[in-house]
């Protein structure tokens, strides 16, 4: 084909649908650094309805419950009939069911419907048309090529070093004679033929195939969600590059990729092309939505509102506090610290809690010590600002880098294909010891890293900018108590590629150790607490500032005496017994929620090489909970709750609140819908079963020996092996904070607009406590009632 004949608007709009395919996927982080994604990244600007007839089509999977899982839900009272009616008044489509009994009626006859197809791919086609497996088997020479070209340090030898992704393709699939071993002749041949630029396959590859302006944009998404986790971690790719003003083009060199394969396919499976025309001719269809769509849609909503009725009869007003607080504990936003929070506050009525997302405000890029990683520890919508280092001791520094690259190298050796063999008759013996030892849970326990420091140091007055800035996002500008105890947190465990999951969201996936420390160091130094003053921070004198480390698998705190003073020691054990004892109470409640759990095995589940659930993670979560601790203080909200500590009426300008609502938010939501994609729709957004997984390069997992890169959580994150231990519902966001100043910031954000007026969260403003509003879409407000609401 002569690229020359093709009209420039078609060649525009042609690679214009590519790009947007591509945008249309969420993106997936590596494992080392893993944090949770929306799998619905890409249709925030559409509805449920709407983005269920999409990956209907695209991908073939339902994006809410099945109408049975609807119908338990109204017979076990977690759905009631004010829930169902309220939720169908407030759907604006035509097509929704006339009356709450029809609405029941549509769930009882969805009850266990099938799965919806989506549109085939001419790979589909062929497979049925000559029996072999074709979807099988490219995903099994893409996943192959793939996980040596993105390989992150894992595989021992990489095929096209340094070469973009279609380059490096064309120079595998050129001597790769799999596909025709299993019957695609000649398809070495058509990969030598095929244009050499990324821009100039696709467009051959379309033209071939038929492809019109209209069935472009979700042929081309169709081909991007039957990549998987490559389509997924080529949108990583382009997520990193863009953070930092660049681009990345690895996204469309896997299209092209992928449409090699179907032209090839068509070219050679003639007798399939009055069905693919068909399919084409379907894919140049609109999206819209079927009134069975619509009906879940409107039944999710119902699902999402019976939550919000229980936890507005938990929120019935706020609880003055009492004096200053001899401990003042701020904990992680993250749901798996209200448990704890709860507990520690009820071992003694001197202890205030505080909650805040765990980066604490820092943006750090941390060199840890003895690494040669720069990690990015803060949330990944944001950009590094601060260079910090653990390295302490040069010495001892550059002697554990050393070891560090030895024992790297070691490793390589264990696995290299001439080397294996031997080192498990020579060395088996010797590692028989280490094996034992670390599945009996006896490998010891590391050491903690020297303080960290900031690279090339801070002046006086950064000091004092950067702590008064913490401290009033914090809304934690008096009233300081005796302690305050800054804990960041990660998750221990042994034998787990998804182990950064567990981690920090907020600090990237990584613990979050490193901002509460380097916090702590900073607001003790005379510097800043002598600038904090004129800056409208009062801290008392005798108060001091301790890091710690919440390990939310087996709640151990670690406390860090960065150059704390030895007189202050006897206030810590007080402390340290305060801690212990609220972990022995949120232990004993979170073992009822973990299958086979008691509240003394706990931590032994976390050294257990075979524990497929370690702890639950982020399970459960619905609410986001902006207010003073006085509105949530003493509510058993079951560990489903994001609580950050926010009082707007010492938030001049209403910057802190704008940042809650632009970052914090929209993490959870991140979190929210990745445990709902997970739960809904397993097959397309989950991570599989942990229990047949192997490592790929260092970004992800696959499921046995080949196939799809798995991105999302694993199946026994959400589900305890008899039921979901994940409600799927979408986030709820509760701010106390004035309506007027909210819809400013929703005015001026509109991508986080768009998740409220969609549907994707849900918006209510909080008065003394008490829900007072609800967000409608079109940025306005509803009063509500809490009597009627906890009805």
């Amino acid at each position: 084909m002569n690229h020359a004949d093709i009209a420039p608007a078609r060649f525009s709009a042609v690679l214009e649908a590519a790009e947007a395919a591509g945008r249309a996927i969420p993106p997936a982080f590596p494992l080392d650094a893993t944090v949770a994604v929306n799998p619905f990244l890409g249709q925030t600007g559409q509805d449920l309805a709407s983005t269920a007839a999409r990956l209907a089509r695209v991908a073939g999977v339902r994006v809410t419950r099945t109408g049975a899982e609807y119908v338990a839900a109204i017979m076990d009272g977690r759905i009631r009939a004010d829930d169902l009616a309220e939720a169908l008044a407030a759907s604006p489509s035509p097509l929704k069911p006339a009356t709450v009994t029809a609405l029941r009626e549509v769930a009882e006859t969805l009850s266990d419907g099938p799965a919806p197809r989506a549109l085939p791919t001419v790979a589909d086609l062929a497979a049925e048309a000559t029996g072999i497996d074709w979807p099988a088997l490219i995903d099994k020479c893409i996943g192959l090529w793939a996980a040596g070209h993105f390989d992150r340090g894992q595989a021992l030898w990489s095929p096209a070093p340094g070469a973009e992704a279609f380059t490096a393709w064309r120079g595998w699939a050129l001597h790769d004679l799999t596909p025709e071993i299993a019957g695609l002749e000649g398809f070495c041949a058509h990969v030598a033929c095929a244009p050499d630029t990324t821009e100039r396959a696709i467009l051959s590859a379309a033209e071939t195939l038929g492809l019109s302006d209209a069935a472009a944009p979700t042929s081309f998404h169709r081909l991007a969600m039957s990549l998987g986790g490559w389509a997924q971690h080529a949108r990583w790719l382009l997520w990193q590059a863009e953070l930092v003003g660049d681009t990345d083009r690895t996204l469309m060199d896997l299209l092209a990729i992928r449409l090699i394969w179907d032209e090839a396919l068509l070219l050679r499976t003639p007798q399939i092309a009055d069905r693919w025309a068909a399919t084409v001719a379907a894919h140049a269809m609109p999206i819209t939505a079927t009134a069975e769509e619509v009906a879940l849609a409107i039944l999710q909503d119902a699902a999402d509102r019976g939550h919000q009725r229980r936890l507005a009869a938990a929120l019935d007003g706020a609880v003055p506090q009492g004096e200053r607080p001899f401990l003042q504990a701020a904990f992680c936003i993250d749901v798996r610290s209200e448990v704890f929070r709860r507990a520690l506050e009820s071992v003694d009525h001197s202890i205030a809690t505080i909650g805040f997302a765990g980066f604490f405000g820092l943006p750090l890029a941390h060199h840890a010590h003895g690494s040669d990683i720069l990690e990015a520890r803060l949330p990944v919508l944001l950009n590094p600002a601060v260079s910090t280092t653990s390295a302490g001791d040069p010495a001892k520094d550059q002697a554990a880098r050393i070891n560090a690259r030895s024992q790297r190298a070691w490793g390589r050796f264990r696995q290299a294909a001439v080397s294996s063999f031997a080192f498990v008759e020579a060395m088996g013996p010797v590692y028989a010891v280490k094996l034992v030892k670390s599945a009996l849970g006896l490998g010891g326990t590391a050491k903690a890293e020297p303080a960290p420091e900031v690279i090339g140091g801070m002046s006086a007055a950064a000091k004092a900018d950067t702590g008064a800035a913490v401290l009033k996002a914090m809304s934690l500008t008096q009233g300081h108590g005796a302690v305050v105890l800054l804990l960041g947190h990660g998750g221990n465990t042994t034998n787990n590629p998804h182990e950064s999951a567990y981690h920090c969201g907020a600090c990237g996936g990584y613990t979050g150790e490193v901002s509460a420390r380097l916090l702590a160091i900073l607001l003790n130094d005379p510097e800043t607490r002598a600038g904090l003053a004129e800056r409208g921070v009062d801290v008392p004198a005798d108060t001091l500032f301790v890091a710690g480390l919440h390990d939310t698998t087996t709640d151990d705190i670690t406390i860090y005496e960065d150059g704390l003073p030895a007189a202050r020691s006897g206030d810590l054990a007080t402390v340290r017994k305060w801690l212990a004892q609220a972990a022995k109470v949120a232990r004993a409640e979170r073992a009822v929620r973990l299958p086979g759990a008691r509240w003394n095995t706990i931590a032994a589940r976390a050294q257990n090489w075979a524990e497929i659930r370690p702890e639950w993670g982020l399970a459960g979560c619905a609410a986001f909970i902006a207010a003073p601790r006085e509105a949530t203080a003493g509510r058993d909200l079951g560990g489903r709750a994001f609580l950050h500590s926010y009082d707007w009426q010492a938030d001049a300008g209403f910057g802190t609140l704008e940042l809650i609502i632009t970052a914090p938010v929209v993490v959870a939501s991140w979190i929210s819908l990745q445990y709902y994609g997970s739960s809904v729709a397993p097959e397309m957004f989950g991570g599989g079963n942990k229990l047949i997984h192997n490592v790929v390069g260092g970004i992800g997992v696959i499921e046995g020996n080949g196939g799809r890169l798995r991105a999302g959580l694993p199946w026994q994150a959400v589900h305890d092996g008899e039921r979901l231990a994940h409600e799927p519902l979408r986030l709820s966001v509760m701010i106390e904070a004035p309506r007027e100043e909210m819809i400013k910031i929703l005015e001026k954000h509109a991508s986080v607009r768009a998740l409220f007026d969609n549907g994707w969260l849900h918006l209510f403003a909080l008065k003394d406590g008490k829900i007072d509003a609800r967000y409608l879409p079109g940025l306005a407000w509803a009063d509500q009632q809490p009597e009627m609401l906890a009805a």
